[in-house]
């Protein structure tokens, strides 16, 4: 994995090419050139420096690396906005609690006197008790709105968790795509790096011209140019599973699994089983039929607010009145014990227009879900014919293109060190090597993706 350098060996030929092969200046200064070259072989290997160091175990260790299931539970566990959506169903708890207690008692007490306005004898206590009554259920429905609301939100903390986890398998396939782009480059590295000790060889003893060795340099070069993007590409990427699982940006993520091999278990094998899945377990869905709910316990709730109010209430009084008589003055004392009901009456406001809007709000939750189910059928069949377009271009890659161009790779280069060909003809093979195995990635990714998004589309976890 060496590159070798004859900057006196390419200026030579350049000069034959400047004056022409008949030039006995450049014939000679040539020989000069290759003659010294030969003698200073160990002058030039002081001169070599590596092609690159392999990085790939600074990403991937497939027995202490992290796994996709692991990075998703610790996103669960950290992520902000997924701690705040869970006190949202601590608050709907709360709420449940205040729901289930019943309506505080009253206590009157009244004491009039005579005093101010010359009655100075008279006067009267009274002491009264009422309660609100929940009558037509009304207790009940406020529970049962609460019970609702505490279910809706726990969906909704559900569906966060599903936008995360697509957030995180996007970063994931972004990871292992990366990987191994940049295996796929330390291979043809290595390649290069025989091809390159070969010709350097050959330039030295004078059997192949210096532009060769150029036109390889060349080559390498740019393949260490792309490896040092795609690597900055899959730091990125790592760097967001940092992130989403809470890891310090100062600690080590290592991936344990490639692209090649990596799968996302539970996936049904049919599309109607698929179906089926999404249905049951989207929360969209469940959202929908949950938003229903709420606006049927909702009208339920207004209904029973729209009938008259009831207050059972008990009144205790006690007076004491006064009046003259020749004889003297006397006072009378009176005492009594009233009970009743206080009826409100609904004259005017019945909640009509509480009630149209919750009406509307069930009619537009039943909508909602008829269109999700529309959407996940769509999305599951979608994910299943891209899965299957990627199993069958996989087959083919596998097993006639790659296979076949490795193939021409060994045979062009055995042909190029028989001298039959030009170092040209090799590097032209090795880009369609490369191209071929950029489309082998690009395939792996996309059924990787397709696998995701079809893993999202069903609604389900790893845990289950």
């Amino acid at each position: 994995m060496y590159v070798f350098f004859g900057q006196r060996s390419v200026g030579a030929f350049l000069l034959a090419v400047i004056f022409g092969t008949s030039s006995s200046l450049a014939q000679t200064e040539i020989a000069s050139l290759e003659r010294e070259a030969k003698r200073n072989d160990s002058d030039t290997v002081n001169r070599i420096r590596p092609l690159y160091t392999s990085v790939i175990a600074n990403y991937l260790n497939q027995t202490d690396g992290m796994m996709l299931s692991e990075i998703i539970k610790r996103a669960f566990e950290t992520n902000g906005e997924i701690k705040i959506a869970r006190l949202e169903v601590d608050k709907a708890r709360a709420r449940l609690t205040q729901a289930r207690l019943r309506s505080n008692p009253t206590l009157e007490v009244e004491q009039s006197s005579g005093r101010l306005v010359g009655s100075p004898g008279d006067g009267q206590l009274s002491v009264g008790f009422s309660i609100p009554l929940d009558v037509y259920g009304q207790r009940g429905r406020r529970m049962d709105l609460a019970k609702a609301e505490i279910t809706l939100k726990e969906a909704e903390v559900t569906a966060r968790q599903r936008e995360l986890a697509s957030q995180v398998f996007t970063a994931y396939t972004d990871a292992l795509t990366s990987l191994r782009e940049l295996q796929v480059l330390e291979e043809l590295l290595d390649l290069d790096a025989r091809t390159v000790q070969f010709v350097q060889i050959r330039v030295n003893e004078g059997e192949t011209a210096p532009l060769e060795l150029s036109l390889l340099q060349t080559e390498v070069e740019r393949l260490r140019a792309r490896r040092q993007l795609t690597e900055g590409k899959l730091q990125s990427a790592i760097s967001s599973l940092k992130f989403y699982a809470g890891v310090a940006p100062e600690e080590t993520l290592k991936l344990r699994e490639e692209i090649s091999t990596a799968t996302i278990p539970l996936l049904p094998s049919t599309i109607e089983t698929s179906i089926t899945v999404g249905l049951q377990n989207r929360p969209e869905i469940r959202l929908a039929e949950l938003d229903e709910q709420l606006a049927s316990a909702g009208l339920r709730l207004i209904r029973a607010q729209s009938r008259p109010d009831v207050t059972a209430y008990t009144r205790y009084s006690q007076g004491r009145s006064g009046f003259d008589d020749p004889r003297g003055e006397f006072f009378q004392r009176d005492r009594s014990l009233t009970f009743g009901l206080a009826i409100g009456l609904p004259v005017f406001n019945k909640n009509q227009g509480a009630k149209a809007e919750a009406e509307i709000s069930i009619r537009q939750a039943q909508e909602r879900r008829l269109f999700a189910e529309h959407v996940i059928r769509n999305q599951v069949t979608t994910a299943f014919q891209r899965i299957e377009a990627a199993k069958r271009s996989l087959a083919i890659l596998e097993t006639a293109v790659l296979p076949r161009s490795r193939e021409n790779i060994e045979t062009i280069r055995r042909v190029y060190e028989l001298g039959e060909l030009k170092i040209t003809d090799l590097i032209a093979e090795q880009r369609k090597l490369l191209d071929a195995n950029r489309d082998l990635i690009e395939t792996l990714t996309e059924r990787y993706r397709a696998q995701t998004d079809l893993f999202t589309a069903l609604g389900i976890t790893l845990e289950n």
